[in-house]
């Protein structure tokens, strides 16, 4: 099996602990944990990081397009390849989802985020798997875009690394599922799948 995880944010130190930028740090998490190292490939205009999980093969892209035109580095990639929209999971901040929660899909809309749509708009397709993960809608009155190119708050920060444990593991619960869609009903409840997969093991001895 391989795997294109793909992280959505924005390169540069001034973006890399921003809202927006969830996606990069879940993916350079995952990468720290494997002692994967990112490369630069500017023929896809990402950076990259390879490896594998259980015999899963694994792609680590973060676009260095910006993130409006994320799709610009996922397509050819994906293209040189061989590799289909269904070899996909892209991981995402989300306004939707309260900051902490996360949601699996395996197919859907954009709901607005500008990272989705460019990819949707260069795949032509709404069917690739996508990691949702909850920033919140931030106070009101605030510019959107503002919000989520805000720093994280001191409290978010302190909550961050738990986050992202959850996250990655949630990346491998996919990466080495048969199907996709058998482990969406893990992921999305309110339960840690870390602990998850601990108290199954303990079950079964």
């Amino acid at each position: 099996m391989v795997k294109v995880l793909v992280g959505l944010g924005n390169p540069g130190s001034k973006y890399e602990f921003t809202r927006h930028n969830l996606g990069f740090l879940v993916l350079k998490s995952l990468a720290h944990k494997h002692g994967w190292a990112f490369k630069e490939e500017k023929r896809f205009s990402a950076q990259i990081a390879e490896g594998k999980i259980g015999d899963c093969k694994i792609a680590l892209l973060l676009p260095m397009t910006y993130m409006n035109l994320s799709g610009q580095a996922v397509k050819p990639y994906l293209a040189t390849q061989g590799l289909s929209p269904d070899d996909l999971v892209v991981v995402t901040d989300d306004i939707y989802l309260e900051y902490g929660q996360m949601r699996f899909r395996t197919e859907g809309t954009a709901g607005g985020h500008k990272g989705l749509k460019s990819i949707e708009a260069h795949l032509g397709t709404l069917n690739y798997p996508r990691l949702r993960l909850g920033i919140g809608q931030g106070p009101a009155g605030m510019p959107l875009e503002e919000y989520v190119l805000n720093l994280f708050s001191q409290a978010e920060l302190a909550d961050l690394p738990p986050f992202l444990e959850r996250a990655t593991t949630a990346l491998k619960l996919i990466a080495l599922a048969a199907d996709p869609k058998e482990v969406i009903s893990g992921i999305n409840s309110k339960t840690d799948p870390v602990k998850d997969q601990e108290n199954k093991k303990h079950e079964s001895t």
